[in-house]
């Protein structure tokens, strides 16, 4: 039960959720998703690390860089996050963050 709480509480805070929605379009490190939410590095690494905490995000190293992808095995999460994705159009702010993707390496730092 405590699992299930958890879950729903990541989803309650808006930058995790943006950076869920990113993360589930594509790999990306802190700084890319800081470039393209427009949040400070140190928010993006405290919400990463709840995240990594609550087991749903992986990193990889990549040369100097960290990147982040989402874990999907657990059923609740995935779908929710399957939902939000499939709906992207009725979240203005969802959609500008995936047409910033397309910049993603300019953020590369």
């Amino acid at each position: 039960m405590i699992e299930l709480v958890n879950i729903h509480k990541i989803f309650s805070d808006e930058t995790r959720l943006r950076i869920i929605i990113l993360l589930a379009q594509q790999e990306l490190c802190v700084c890319q998703i800081s470039g393209i939410l427009d949040v400070s590095q140190p928010t993006i690494s405290k919400n990463l690390s709840k995240l990594r905490d609550t087991n749903l995000v992986v990193d990889e190293r990549k040369e100097k860089f960290v990147y982040y992808k989402l874990r999907m095995e657990n059923a609740v999460f995935a779908n929710i996050v399957k939902n939000i994705v499939d709906t992207l159009n009725e979240y203005p702010q969802l959609l500008l963050d995936k047409s910033r993707l397309v910049d993603k390496e300019k953020h590369l730092s």
